[in-house]
């Protein structure tokens, strides 16, 4: 019989929701259990999604010995915390994005991962999307030719008073909430780090950037520009622009069942229909390559930590005001 991952929910948080679905669809996964920081709100969370235990606090849910995956949903500035307590309780564990705060952290997680032996690896849903993989199988073609700018988008009006991403000392901020994507999406299309960012924000209450402007710099010889924020009309897009042609991605992180990426070459203006999947089952499925059948997860742990250090270089060249090297 094969093998069945048994998942716990760290948290209720709303983002949850995009899970429960393909981990049920999932034939290699059960949701086992949800845990809160009360019995009261734990109980009342598995009865609405119908998820068999329930745990009042965090630690009663890692000592589950039938638990063999987490799904760590807690906000930013828990994810390095509850993330290496997981993997010392013998848990895999998906963290979400960002995966910490701090260089610091990410390494603690990294060794804890090392040590324990157990899988961990950022949940960063749109990378395992086949639209994703078929952008860059067409950039790594060389249907675009040389490659010299990439450029990307990641905005939203954010209304709730009292949301985590308002307040700094929770991770908050347009940056490691969506300014994140851009950056990781460059990152991995160009398959290297930059060598010099540069950074502006505009301050929101309690000092969290509410937008920020950035540019990245690659010794590929390619640039990189985005921005982010929370009070702009929603806006969600990649662009990636060589010598021979352009790629336009119009959906590029949150890709659903049917998509449409725009490839221009000369005068030619190419729309390619993509069959897509299940935007959050990539990343079950992933978890399962990784804990049942022993694969290195599509996202890797030096992966995720590059991606951190360019987030908190470029918060620093916008708190000082001057390009910084990596």
């Amino acid at each position: 019989m094969e093998k069945i991952l048994n998942w716990g929910l760290l948290s209720t948080a709303k983002i949850n929701q995009e899970l429960i679905k393909p981990l049920r669809a999932s034939k290699r996964t059960r949701l086992l259990a949800a845990a809160s920081r009360s019995q009261v709100n734990a109980d009342a969370y598995a009865r609405e999604w119908k998820i068999p235990r329930a745990y009042g606090s965090y630690e009663a849910m890692l000592a589950d010995p039938e638990i063999d995956v987490i799904y760590n949903s807690l906000p930013n500035h828990l994810h390095a915390e509850w993330t290496i307590n997981a993997l010392r309780a013998g848990k895999h564990v998906l963290c979400e994005k960002p995966f910490a705060l701090s260089l610091a952290e990410v390494d603690a997680m990294i060794a804890a991962a090392q040590e324990t032996g157990k899988v961990l690896t950022e949940a960063f849903m749109y990378r395992h999307h086949v639209q994703t993989i078929k952008v860059k199988e067409i950039v790594d073609s060389g249907a675009l030719g040389k490659l010299q700018l990439i450029k990307g988008a990641f905005s939203f009006m954010l209304a709730r008073q009292g949301n985590y991403r308002n307040i700094k000392e929770m991770g908050g901020g347009s940056l490691w909430d969506v300014g994140c994507y851009p950056i990781s999406y460059a990152r991995m299309i160009l398959g290297e780090e930059p060598l010099e960012v540069f950074g502006w924000q505009v301050e929101g209450p309690g000092g969290i950037d509410e937008s920020f402007h950035g540019q990245m710099r690659f010794g590929s010889g390619v640039h990189m520009q985005f921005d982010c924020g929370f009070k702009s009309h929603s806006r969600s897009h990649m662009e990636i622009v060589g010598t021979e042609g352009v790629l336009y991605i119009p959906q590029p992180f949150k890709p659903g069942l049917k998509t449409e990426i725009q490839l221009t070459r000369g005068d030619e203006q190419q729309r390619i229909r993509i069959k897509g999947s299940e935007l959050y089952l990539g990343e079950v499925e992933d978890m399962c390559e990784a804990a049942i059948d022993g694969n290195a997860p599509r996202i890797s742990l030096a992966d995720s930590r590059g991606n951190i250090a360019a987030i908190l270089r470029l918060l620093e060249s916008a708190r000082t005001g001057k390009p910084l090297q990596m």
